[in-house]
């Protein structure tokens, strides 16, 4: 499914297809009906993140939560989230197993008290026909106690790539404060990080596996560019922000799991 969600994320930023409205029944379509997540409440919340990446009250992806991203919010913990919290390093990855449950709810809430969501309907009804059907489908070839363990595992499997493989590109990286200035260039670099290897084939199986969200500065920085062209883009970026001293984070898978949960 993420594989799929990557696609849906890439029409999103109009790299498939020519036209925007084309990119938005491919992508809606996608996420929807295969995926099982509001395509509008993405937009809404990638298109803020890509706005103002790890800026302190206006991107989304580091709002107060289970893991807290900012000391004030750590103290503002209670309980057993103050435990996690405490310890969300190592934490990290055993937490993502109910990230993909925890997509798929919080794009439903966003449908059904969301204010003026475009294509509301339209998306509740696909969402709504592709639960029915898959876990139809589900239900009817497995015996129950299989098909709820095939449940649980599918969800914490989507969990745990999407979030391995959206966190790698900001966490761990600087946050702006709300009312910084800075220009959209700097913003877009200091707050991301690329996940390299070694050798360019190297870079384009992890390009596969992270649907190009390895190359998170370019990406950023040409939102609209497909991934075939982001590793020759990056070379330019990279040799820019050498010339001119801006600060360009490359780390490779390992450094950037252990930058992540450190």
């Amino acid at each position: 499914l993420t594989q799929f969600a990557f696609l849906a994320h890439e029409a999103a930023h109009r790299q498939i297809l020519a036209s925007g409205k084309t990119n938005d029944k491919l992508g809606r379509f996608l996420a929807n009906f295969v995926v099982g997540i509001s395509y509008q409440w993405w937009m809404n919340k990638h298109s803020k993140h890509h706005a103002t990446p790890n800026t302190i009250g206006k991107d989304p992806d580091i709002e107060w939560d289970t893991i807290s991203f900012q000391p004030a919010d750590a103290k503002r913990q209670r309980g057993l989230l103050r435990w996690i919290t405490q310890r969300q390093g190592y934490l990290f990855f055993p937490l993502l197993t109910l990230e993909g449950l925890n997509l798929h709810l919080q794009s439903i809430k966003y449908l059904f008290i969301g204010q003026r969501v475009k294509h509301r309907r339209r998306e509740l009804i696909s969402i709504g026909l592709r639960i029915a059907l898959y876990l139809g489908a589900v239900f009817f070839l497995l015996p129950m106690g299989m098909a709820f363990a095939f449940l649980g595992v599918q969800l914490a499997v989507f969990g745990i790539y999407m979030g391995a493989s959206f966190a790698p590109n900001h966490k761990g990286m600087p946050l702006v404060p709300a009312d910084a200035r800075i220009d959209f260039f700097s913003r877009q670099v200091l707050t991301g990080r690329n996940v390299l290897a070694r050798s360019s084939f190297g870079n384009s199986v992890l390009s596969h596996v992270y649907g190009g969200l390895n190359y998170q500065v370019e990406h950023h920085l040409f939102p609209a560019m497909p991934r075939a062209n982001l590793a020759g883009v990056s070379r330019i970026v990279r040799s820019y922000c050498a010339e001119h001293r801006i600060p360009y984070t490359v780390a490779s898978v390992r450094e950037s799991y252990a930058q992540v949960i450190s």
